[in-house]
Formats: C-alpha cells, sequence, structure tokens
C-alpha cells in the first residue's frame, strides 16, 4: 500500500512538473512597433513548439534603453535572452553577465550556415560567442531625386565638398534642408563617418593608446558637421533628432539626404515611391576614401538564467532560417545567415546601393572600439551631451575632439595594460 501511494505521489509530482508553465523574459531595445509585432509572431512559433512556455517580451525605447536595462540588472530584474546591440556586448560580456553560446554553436545545425562575419562578430570578447548576431547595419546616404532636381543639382554628390555644396542648394528651398542629422540619440555614427573620412582614416587610436579624435583631421571632420547644422543646412529641431525622427524627416520631404541602414528602407519604401528617391555610397573626402559604419545586434542569454536550454531553443528559433529571415526582412539587416542573401527580398533594386558600397575599395566599413567596456556610456551618454553642446555652439569642436579623446585614451590605455 504505501509502495501504492508513494507511486502516486511520484506520478503526480512528476504530471505537475511536466505541465507546469515556464515563463522566459526577453527584452528587446531596438524597438518600432513593427519589429515588435513581427518578434511576437516569431515568438509565438517558439510557444507552440514548446507546450507549457511561455515568453514575456519586454519592450525598451532605444532612446533610454541603455539606462533602463542598466536600472534593470541593478535591480535583479535580469532578463533569460536579451537583444543585444554591438555597443553593450563588451561591457555585459567582460563583467560576467553574458553566457557563451559556443557549447550550443557545436550542436546547432546551421552553425555553419553563419557567415564568417556573424562569428567573427559575435566573438568580438574573449574569442567567444556571448551573443549570435541577426544582421548587420550598414550605413550608406538616402537621397530625394525630386528635391535635388528642385535645387538645381544634377547628380548625386560624391564627396564632401559636393555634399555641403548641395545641401546649401535644397536648404535655399523654403521650409527644404539638405541633411536630416541626427542629434540626438544613436548620433555617434555620422560623426565618425564624416570625422574619419575627412581625415582620411577609421584608426580611433595611435599606437600608444591615445584617441586620434583631437587630430586636425578628425577636428575638421567634426566641424565640418558643426558647420551644416550652423549654416542651416539641418533643420534646427534636427539638434535632437533620433532615428526615427531622422526617417521621418526624410520621406516627409523636409530632408534631401538621409545617411542610414537597410533598416530605414522598410518605413520610406512604405511611404515614397521607389523612382523618387535612391541610394549611394557615403560622400568621400579629400584623400577619396569614405567609412561607412557597420554596426549589428544579436541576441544573447544571460548567464543568471536558470532555464538556459529552453533560452537557447528561443535563441535558435530567432536565428534559424525562418526566424531569420522573417525578422530581417522587418528590421533591415542584411542577414547573418549565407543562403538568406539568396532571398529575393535582398536581390532588389533597393538594395543595390548597400551592396554597391560594399564593393567600392574605397569605402571602407569600419567598426566601432565596442570591445571597450567604457564605449556603451561613450555613446549613449556622453556624445550625446557633448555634441549637443558643440551643435548649439555651447563648446568649439576642438573642444569637443579633446573630450572625446580624453576619455577614449582612458578606456583604450585600460584595455591595454589589461592585455
Amino acid at each position: 500500500m504505501k509502495r501504492l501511494i508513494a507511486a502516486t505521489l511520484f506520478t503526480a509530482l512528476m504530471a505537475g512538473t511536466a505541465f507546469a508553465d515556464t515563463t522566459l523574459k526577453l527584452v528587446e531595445v531596438i524597438t518600432s512597433p513593427e519589429r515588435t509585432e513581427t518578434l511576437k509572431s516569431i515568438v509565438s512559433k517558439f510557444e507552440s513548439a514548446n507546450p507549457g512556455t511561455k515568453v514575456e517580451i519586454v519592450s525598451l525605447p532605444w532612446s533610454d534603453a541603455f539606462q533602463k536595462f542598466a536600472t534593470m540588472v541593478s535591480a535583479g530584474d535580469v532578463p533569460d535572452v536579451i537583444e543585444m546591440p554591438d555597443t553593450w556586448l563588451s561591457l555585459y560580456a567582460n563583467n560576467g553577465m553574458l553566457e557563451s553560446l559556443e557549447p550550443y554553436l557545436k550542436e546547432w545545425e546551421y552553425t555553419k550556415d553563419l557567415s564568417a562575419r556573424t562569428l567573427e562578430l559575435g566573438r568580438d570578447v574573449k574569442d567567444t560567442a556571448y551573443m549570435l548576431p541577426y544582421g548587420f547595419y550598414l550605413r550608406a546616404m538616402f537621397y530625394n531625386k525630386k528635391l535635388l532636381e528642385q535645387a538645381g543639382v544634377t547628380e548625386p554628390p560624391k564627396t564632401l565638398e559636393a555634399f555641403a555644396e548641395a545641401s546649401k542648394k535644397v536648404s535655399a528651398i523654403p521650409g527644404k534642408y539638405g541633411y536630416c542629422l541626427r542629434g540626438g540619440p544613436g548620433g555617434l555614427n555620422g560623426w565618425v563617418m564624416f570625422g574619419a573620412s575627412m581625415a582620411g582614416s577609421n584608426s580611433f587610436f595611435n599606437e600608444d593608446g591615445t584617441s586620434t579624435f583631437d587630430s586636425p583631421g578628425w577636428i575638421k571632420g567634426l566641424t565640418y558637421v558643426v558647420d551644416l547644422y550652423k549654416n542651416g543646412y539641418a533643420p534646427k529641431d534636427s539638434v535632437n533628432w533620433g532615428f526615427n525622427e531622422i526617417v521621418a524627416g526624410f520621406y516627409s520631404g523636409t530632408c534631401a539626404f538621409l545617411d542610414q541602414d537597410p533598416d530605414a528602407l522598410i518605413a520610406i519604401a512604405q511611404r515614397m515611391k521607389a523612382e523618387d528617391f535612391g541610394v549611394m555610397t557615403m560622400p568621400k573626402g579629400p584623400d577619396g576614401k569614405t567609412f561607412p559604419t557597420i554596426g549589428f545586434a544579436g541576441w544573447s542569454m544571460m548567464a543568471s538564467s536558470a532555464n538556459k536550454d529552453l533560452s537557447w531553443k528561443l535563441i535558435s528559433t530567432l536565428e534559424g532560417p525562418e526566424g531569420n529571415i522573417e525578422w530581417n526582412k522587418k528590421t533591415g539587416a542584411l542577414p547573418a545567415l549565407t543562403t538568406a542573401e539568396k532571398d529575393p527580398f535582398y536581390q532588389s533594386e533597393q538594395f543595390k546601393g548597400w551592396f554597391a558600397e560594399l564593393a567600392d575599395t574605397n569605402a571602407v566599413p569600419t567598426t566601432m572600439p565596442t570591445y571597450l567596456e567604457e564605449f556603451a556610456f561613450f555613446k549613449d551618454s556622453l556624445v550625446i551631451k557633448t555634441s549637443q553642446e558643440a551643435l548649439l555652439g555651447d563648446i568649439t569642436p576642438e573642444e569637443l575632439g579633446k573630450q572625446w579623446a580624453d576619455y577614449m585614451t582612458k578606456a583604450q590605455k585600460k584595455f591595454l595594460a589589461s592585455k
């Protein structure tokens, strides 16, 4: 009898365990309504394939995601899976907060389909895959054909000198401007591209670890951006613009030029006719080179997750062929899987600008120094504050470059000393 009772209790306990709901928390940080709906769609397939598992999605607006996620973590509200931007990877990986995905990649059937660049960048910290990139964001220049024609600009500007002149002509039209400046969150890329192109080099540091941000070439580039704003070639309120504002500024016809990744193409293509805009290689500097930034984001597992195997299943669903293609069609990122590149979506006319830029030997894709723990704060806090001060004339471009150089020099020398 005792054996029967014990067996009955054991069976009941096991049944309760089998049918108990497990909840995973997933945080997305590069958000938009379209992205969130796509994420929910992919997650629903994961939930269907894993009965009893629910995924709670937390969407943080990108403008203050860095601070909000840091607050969550410090309060012990740590998710299982997070959408990890390249600029945060070093900070969280070096602090032991991310789980290595290497054991899972060894067994995953689609690891062989990941591009070499995907694995290289995912292993940016300690040569360990603390993140699995889902795609890449390469900057190129959108241009409004109708506005250029109206301003008397006969061809898209191929150099920085021609870009400033074209912006001047467009800005002479009442209510129109040349450049959709991103003066708020996420603005560092523009400053870096113009700065590096004017300097003729995308080296952020000298061999001794000192930053190049205060070098004469970079100061010329920083001054170039400040002058675009001060001369009225960008809207006054663009000093505070983030992603949504600059994209809206372009498709509304307010600005003729927008430097952005393929993710902006989604909203633009919905609101503009294909024949009314184009995408070209970023304008080149005095040395005939340009340095478009290439960024990435992906999925990471938090080391504190109590459900690591299940969390990997969620990541593999998001990153697998079906999920990755569905996701990138909505985010506009260049795909992480080699087979995805053959999808008709990427063969369309609208992507030619980025592939032409990739093929141009004088257009050098530039990655940010995301290996530095201090870079996330630099990009998402210090740069925004100081660059806005420069645009408004509170500090000079020289002072801007010096503040950036002082901060980054300390970070780089600390990194070199730790090696």
